[in-house]
């Protein structure tokens, strides 16, 4: 069973490190200490948790939508020509980048400083992962 420190924990979630440390005081994650004492959180409870505040973060409009990744951000910076804008959208530890007509950033009003939602639907998603130590 995979274990995690509290500040990767909550890089990971998006939440501080002290939301963490209460979330072990309430009992809500297994921790479990390592050799050197540190308190190290299961990863199973991360991922459970990471799951409930995925539910809970909606955009408010009500649709249902086929695309499962969306992302709340922020927009960071806007570039415009004639025709086509690159948006530029920070979501937690994650750049989000986006090619679109200059038409619709106007119409959604976007601009540095606006919060916004990424919807990402695609047909490749790649996994990666460090190798594990021998």
């Amino acid at each position: 069973m995979p274990h995690l420190r509290i500040t990767e924990a909550a890089s990971l979630l998006g939440v501080s490190d002290d939301t963490v440390r209460r979330w072990i005081d309430a009992e809500a994650v297994a921790t479990v200490k390592d050799g050197a004492g540190r308190v190290l959180i299961d990863g199973a409870d991360v991922a459970r948790h990471a799951a409930e505040r995925a539910r809970a973060t909606t955009d408010g409009s009500g649709m249902a939508r086929s695309a499962r990744n969306q992302l709340v951000g922020i927009v960071t910076r806007v570039v415009k020509d004639a025709v086509m804008a690159q948006v530029e959208l920070h979501c937690g530890p994650h750049r989000i980048v986006s090619l679109m007509s200059t038409e619709a950033v106007d119409d959604l009003g976007l601009e540095p400083g606006v919060v916004a939602t990424a919807v990402v639907k695609s047909t490749t998603v790649i996994v990666e992962r460090p190798q594990a130590s021998a």
